[in-house]
């Protein structure tokens, strides 16, 4: 009788083993988040997005071996506050962010899951992290700018406009609360320049139409726009057909806003941060602590202008800027 409940107890144990071979064998897959504050609609973020699930792809972590929850609350701060709670619910590994105030939202909702930023303007400005070189708490990445570029920014303008004595930069205080670091350093380049820098802050698309035609008000305005992956990228349409219909001349930080009827920008890639994000996120699902990575800066960035646009504004693009730039026709 012994012999018989010995081997049924072996037999049950050699049953049950398989499962929990199995079980051990097909672990939960790690979950990435993707937070962004562009809209779910908007083509070129999708296809930054998908620049980013490809490279971590090709890193060894494709749909089979990890999964993605992606959040597209837009550039609303109170909706992405409560979309960055919802998905750190979720509990995913790690948190791929773009824009200042959506990565705010996530840092603020949590301090223990691992977050990446890629194009921000200054997350030392915004208080995202106060070491570059060694990241405090749960968050680092990649960097597009720094406030020195809003007097290359007013430089260029200056050159293809060169009537232009008033400048104006246009920022959402909401969406770019590193705005002040970039303002204090354009000021400190107008005299310069000779160029007097004022600021106009719209948080609202109404806003845009009526700060456009007062900065045209004067005859001798410009337009800087500083870089915003939230409000800015929502309302680029608006800013492009009302600084057409006032004849005003504006410089921009990322490429596709000149593609899509702007003047000119002088801006880095921000397709290849997210690429460069997937090598943060890579290694932090394979062990690493965020605050080993240190944060990084773009290091080539391009001049594009629209020759169209130029023509409808009158201007003559001098050949210092033809030679360097890219030509959009």
């Amino acid at each position: 009788m012994t012999n018989r409940r010995e081997f049924i107890s072996l037999v049950a144990s050699a049953a049950a083993y398989p499962v929990t071979v199995l079980a051990d064998q097909n672990p939960p897959k790690p979950r990435v988040g993707v937070f962004t504050s562009n809209i779910e609609t908007d083509p070129l973020a999708q296809a930054r997005v998908g620049a980013f699930r490809s490279s971590l792809a090709a890193l060894g972590w494709s749909e089979r071996e990890v999964s993605f929850v992606v959040r597209w609350p837009g550039p609303d701060i109170a909706r992405q506050e409560r979309d960055a709670r919802e998905l750190v619910a979720m509990a995913p590994d790690v948190i791929l962010t773009t824009s200042t105030s959506a990565t705010l939202a996530v840092r603020d909702a949590t301090s223990t899951i691992p977050v990446v930023f890629v194009g921000l303007a200054d997350p030392l400005a915004s208080g995202i992290v106060s070491n570059l070189a060694r990241p405090d708490r749960n968050v680092t990445g990649f960097m597009l700018y720094t406030q020195s570029l809003s007097g290359k920014w007013l430089g260029l303008l200056k050159e293809i406009a060169p009537r232009t004595k008033d400048i104006s930069i246009l920022f959402n205080p909401d969406t770019a609360p590193y705005a002040p670091a970039y303002i204090q350093h354009a000021q400190e380049m107008s005299e310069r320049l000779e160029v007097r820098v004022t600021t106009a802050s719209v948080r609202q698309a109404a806003d845009i139409a009526p700060t456009i035609q007062r900065i045209a008000g004067s005859g001798s305005g410009g337009v800087l726009v500083l870089p915003d992956g939230g409000f800015i990228a929502s309302n680029i349409a608006a800013i492009n057909a009302f600084t057409a219909e006032c004849r005003v001349p504006t410089i921009y930080s990322v490429k596709s806003y000149v593609v899509n009827g702007g003047l000119m920008s002088y801006s880095a890639d921000l397709t290849n941060q997210f690429r460069e994000g997937a090598r943060y996120v890579d290694r932090i699902l394979r062990g690493i602590r965020p605050n080993d990575l240190p944060v990084q800066f773009a290091t080539k960035f391009d001049l594009v202008i629209n020759l169209r646009v130029a023509d409808a504004l009158g201007l003559t693009v001098p050949h210092s800027l033809l030679v360097d730039a890219e030509l959009i026709e």
